[in-house]
């Protein structure tokens, strides 16, 4: 199988030959790249591997995954294209690489919220949670997918309380949308715009661990 992606991958340094291990895939947000994402799971990388899939289509000096009609409206085709590239890209790292099938995560932001939120209802339980920075779910996924079931599937959505690209109603309509599909929904407002806070990342780095199983402790 070949990738449509160009990636970045991160194994364990030590890592245990007799192993799988969980696997986060970061998708990354418009104009942006799968390095900038990497800073925000590096702290998971002696227990994670970590993949960063950048989008396959050139924007400015970054990437991205589909185009818009404008925002909020992504090119149906474009964005049809790239969940099931997706989809077919978390089968081919599986095989690729020592994961765990059952502790598969998505983490995105921005566009790559979208896309991990999306692909949650497609692949429903294949998945073992996502991780959602500052998206949405677009109305033809919900009225036009074939959806499946989410109610084994963490969800963490987080939303900027000023959002000047998403206004923060989005994230509350996001996070009411799985509240009504999974009991496994945590969902988190932090004091910025269009962005990831610290206390952002030490959340969902913390929930991360504690859903995948492993030990942590608070600095």
């Amino acid at each position: 199988m070949i990738s449509a992606y160009s990636y970045d991958v991160h194994l364990p340094a030590n890592m245990d030959p007799d192993k799988k291990y969980p696997v986060v895939l970061t998708l990354h947000g418009k104009g942006s790249n799968e390095k900038n994402m990497f800073g925000l799971v590096a702290p998971l990388a002696d227990n994670f591997i970590i993949i960063g899939i950048r989008g396959n289509l050139p924007l400015g000096a970054g990437y991205q995954y589909y185009d818009l009609k404008s925002l909020g409206n992504p090119i149906r085709e474009m964005f049809d294209e790239a969940v099931s590239q997706l989809e077919a890209f978390i089968q081919y790292a599986t095989e690729k690489y020592p994961i765990d099938p059952g502790k598969r995560y998505l983490l995105g932001f921005s566009q790559g919220a979208i896309l991990s939120m999306t692909l949650a209802l497609t692949m429903g339980n294949e998945l073992k949670g996502i991780v959602s920075l500052n998206g949405y779910v677009p109305e033809f996924v919900k009225t036009e997918y074939p959806l499946r079931s989410v109610k084994d599937v963490s969800v963490f959505i987080s939303h900027g309380e000023y959002d000047s690209v998403f206004p923060v109603r989005i994230g509350h309509e996001a996070a009411a949308y799985f509240k009504e599909k999974t009991p496994r929904l945590t969902f988190h407002l932090y004091p910025t715009d269009h962005g990831v806070s610290e206390e952002n990342q030490f959340d969902f780095l913390n929930w991360l661990n504690q859903d995948a199983g492993l030990i942590t402790t608070k600095e």
